[in-house]
């Protein structure tokens, strides 16, 4: 999942450098703000808030790094700041409806079964922290890479994730007790 991507701006000529970072990473910004943010305004001003953030905080980032694992944690603090913003929290009052993600013009937010969808609703459910590491599991990224992004230790990352996979398999339990469906494999 990680690779190195390039220097960070030192002058206003490396913006072309910076767009291209980010139409190689937009689907990462769509998928943190579809999973953050439950309306369709709500996910675009979250957009346009880890865009920002993103460009301020480029200077300093460490071309020896993952743009991608760096741009992630931005994504996510932002993300998370923004959900629990008060401003999120008046205007968040209804349920999310089955076509809310198709709003957003990206086909990486898109559900492309009821699994999915199911699987995504119940992820909705988890808290803040949790929410960021199926995310970033679901994207492929290892437990190294998911501990930097979060700030947490690989053995941290490791318990939480077995916790979710049981969490996850009981939630999706048949109705005579039976525990796994053909997603779970990978949770």
């Amino acid at each position: 999942m990680a690779s190195t991507d390039g220097p960070p701006p030192s002058d206003a000529s490396n913006k072309a450098a910076f767009e291209d970072l980010l139409a190689k990473h937009r689907r990462l910004v769509f998928k943190v703000a579809a999973t953050y943010a439950r309306n369709p305004e709500d996910r675009r001003d979250l957009v346009q808030e880890i865009l920002i953030q993103t460009w301020r905080a480029y200077p300093g980032y460490d071309a020896g790094r993952s743009f991608s694992t760096w741009m992630y944690r931005i994504a996510l603090n932002v993300a998370i700041s923004h959900r629990r913003s008060v401003v999120y929290r008046t205007r968040h009052v209804s349920e999310i409806a089955d076509d809310d993600l198709s709003a957003i013009p990206d086909s990486a937010v898109r559900e492309p079964d009821d699994r999915l969808r199911d699987l995504y609703r119940v992820i909705e459910r988890l808290d803040d922290l949790n929410r960021a590491l199926v995310l970033l599991y679901l994207d492929g990224y290892n437990y190294r890479e998911t501990a930097e992004v979060l700030g947490i230790s690989e053995t941290n990352v490791a318990t939480k994730l077995n916790r979710i996979r049981e969490w996850l398999r009981e939630e999706f339990a048949t109705p005579d007790g039976k525990k796994g469906t053909s997603w779970n494999s990978k949770i």
